[in-house]
């Protein structure tokens, strides 16, 4: 143990042996970690031999190895891993009778609920796309999503579904709606209620116990279009295969076994954990690195209707926590919180986050208050998460780093034209590559060609690796905010600045958040004789766009903002107004 905000010192001896040693341990013909190589949309790529083909053979597998386990708790509703097969046959085939096939588009968007892995579930094993749209966009926003997807049928809750209802005439592919958790069901005509098709979950026991619908469902098929924003223009759907998310179960696995032999431990038996998550389940974050693992592992998954530190606390207490985490910002929270101390938390040994810079600090923090292991690692929408591990030691070790890639992963620096990798240390664009890295961009052929080279991703992150691979996020060569996860590109809230009548120059910057990480910030300089409020101008952004990007203070500036000879604005500069 450690205090809090003290340096970890290494145990004498620690590591037992090399990151190359653990790999040539776990990854030797006949262990469980063993690697091949897979052709992949024409590039041999090192791939996991033992990942499960697709996720209908995962969703068989959890069934008839953990049936009668709990999968998913939600306040007083508890699902088992046999109820949720049975809701999850039962709506496979209700879409089918709707006439979804193989590789046409299902919806889904709704906060996170035990309806969720049911949905998703129900798309994937007939070979549909499922696509999961961000439950915190507006109206417009989601109605993109559906449109640009093509999606023929949509998945949602009550929320959801009044905030898409008035766009519906600018879907034209969407035929069929359902809608969870509907107090009116007459309010949500023409949809229909999701309840109506599978009841709700504290029923789907009482469900058939159906076979899936038998579909040929090979490991690189689509399955999933995940929105990711852009620099420019509208977001763009990242395309990901069965591949990509069946890789982090075993990459999850993987991780845990190479903390234990670099301690010098013998691999423990598989035990059953439970996790708090409050993540939302359509980031990868949460449905690949987390939800994928957790389903190929037997273990339970406590969902959290919106984050309270101390029903938090009651959850951990009540349900025995061993893991939480997500963004920087949870942990920051389950620290600083006065009512810690009252309740018992030391079920948790396991802490990790990701999708936001974090400080070193807080890595100790972890381990001096709880005595749990703190994670994190680095991934984007496009590697369906799960590039880097580091945690336990290692990450105590490294608190400014972000990790190794996962072993059947790579990095490697290049120079800004993309031509030259980089020697060992210097600073350039990171690029990655694997079997979890997404088959491109739906629809976006120049977009896809611009950052997928011969199987590698360029990320648009700048960092270097060190001389044992581990990777150091440097800054991010995109104009980008990440707050408390969430990605926000500058160009998207400063071209909704631009089109109020009074906003003739602005720029949008993120300013530093203790939990958060960041938080987003406008500068604005008005037209001549055109007067606008800070308080008229959030509202103005509100109004069009998720709450989480606008703006939480804005300045106002007499002269236009400043550039350079190329007419960029520069934001280094405008950061330090805040």
């Amino acid at each position: 143990m450690i205090e809090a905000g003290e340096k970890w010192t290494p145990p004498a001896g620690w590591p037992v042996i090399t990151r190359d040693q653990v790999k040539a341990a776990l990854c030797a013909p006949g262990m469980p970690f063993e690697m091949e190589t897979a052709e992949i949309e024409g590039v041999p790529t090192r791939v996991w031999k033992n990942a499960l083909p697709n996720l209908a053979v995962l969703a068989e597998h959890a069934k008839t190895s953990f049936g009668e386990r709990e999968f998913v708790v939600y306040d007083d509703e508890r699902v088992t891993y046999a109820a949720w097969h049975r809701a999850v046959a039962t709506l496979a085939q209700a879409l089918q009778d709707h006439g979804v096939k193989k590789g046409d588009r299902v919806a889904l968007a709704m906060r996170n609920l035990p309806e969720w892995p049911v949905a998703f579930f129900a798309g994937a094993v007939i070979g549909a796309i499922v696509v999961p749209l961000n439950a915190w966009w507006m109206g417009e926003e989601l109605a993109f999503g559906l449109a640009d997807s093509g999606a023929a049928v949509l998945i949602c809750d009550a929320e959801r579904w009044d905030r898409i209802a008035p766009h519906k005439a600018d879907m034209p592919a969407l035929q069929h709606v359902l809608v969870a958790r509907a107090n009116d069901t007459a309010m949500v005509a023409p949809a229909i209620t999701l309840e109506s098709v599978i009841g709700g979950p504290k029923s789907y026991v009482d469900l058939p116990d159906l076979a899936l619908p038998e579909v040929a469902i090979a490991p690189d098929d689509a399955v999933t279009i995940f929105y990711t924003s852009g620099t420019t223009g509208k977001p763009k759907g990242a395309l990901g295969s069965h591949r990509n998310l069946l890789t982090n179960g075993l990459s999850s696995a993987y991780s845990g076994a190479a903390t234990v032999l670099r301690r010098g431990d013998a691999l423990p038996e598989p035990s059953i954990r439970a996790s708090l998550l409050v993540i939302p389940m359509f980031h990868v974050t949460a449905c690949s690195a987390s939800m994928m693992p957790t389903i190929q592992a037997g273990h339970k998954i406590v969902l959290l209707h919106k984050w309270d530190t101390v029903k938090a606390f009651e959850i951990i207490e009540r349900e025995k926590i061993n893991a939480t985490g997500g963004v920087p910002f949870i942990a920051w929270q389950l620290i600083e919180h006065p009512d810690r101390e009252k309740y018992d938390l030391s079920s948790i040994d396991a802490i990790s986050y990701g999708g936001a810079p974090s400080a070193p600090e807080l890595v100790s923090k972890i381990y001096g208050i709880f005595g749990a292991f703190p994670g994190n690692g680095w991934g984007m929408t496009e590697t369906m998460a799960t590039v880097t591990s580091h945690v336990a030691e290692d990450y105590l070790n490294r608190p400014d780093s972000c990790g190794p890639a996962v072993a059947v992963s790579d990095l490697k620096i290049m120079s800004e034209d993309g031509a030259t990798e980089l020697p060992v240390g210097e600073v350039g664009e990171l690029w990655a590559r694997g079997p979890q890295i997404v088959k491109g961009y739906w629809n976006r052929p120049d977009a896809t060609a611009e950052t997928f080279v011969d199987g590698w991703v360029r990320t648009g992150d700048l960092a270097r690796v060190d001389d044992e691979g581990f990777c150091f996020i440097v800054d991010r060569a995109k104009d980008m905010i990440i707050r408390g996860g969430e990605n926000i590109y500058s160009s998207e809230v400063e071209n909704i600045l631009y089109e109020h009548p009074a906003v003739t120059d602005a720029a949008l910057v993120g300013i530093p958040h203790q939990t958060l990480g960041e938080e987003p910030a406008a500068v604005v300089h008005l037209a001549p004789s055109a007067s606008a409020t800070e308080d008229e101008l959030r509202a103005w952004v509100s109004a069009r766009l998720a709450k989480f990007k606008v703006p939480v203070k804005i300045i106002f500036k007499q002269n236009t903002l400043p550039r350079n000879a190329n007419g960029k604005i520069l934001k280094r500069e405008l950061k330090d107004l805040f």
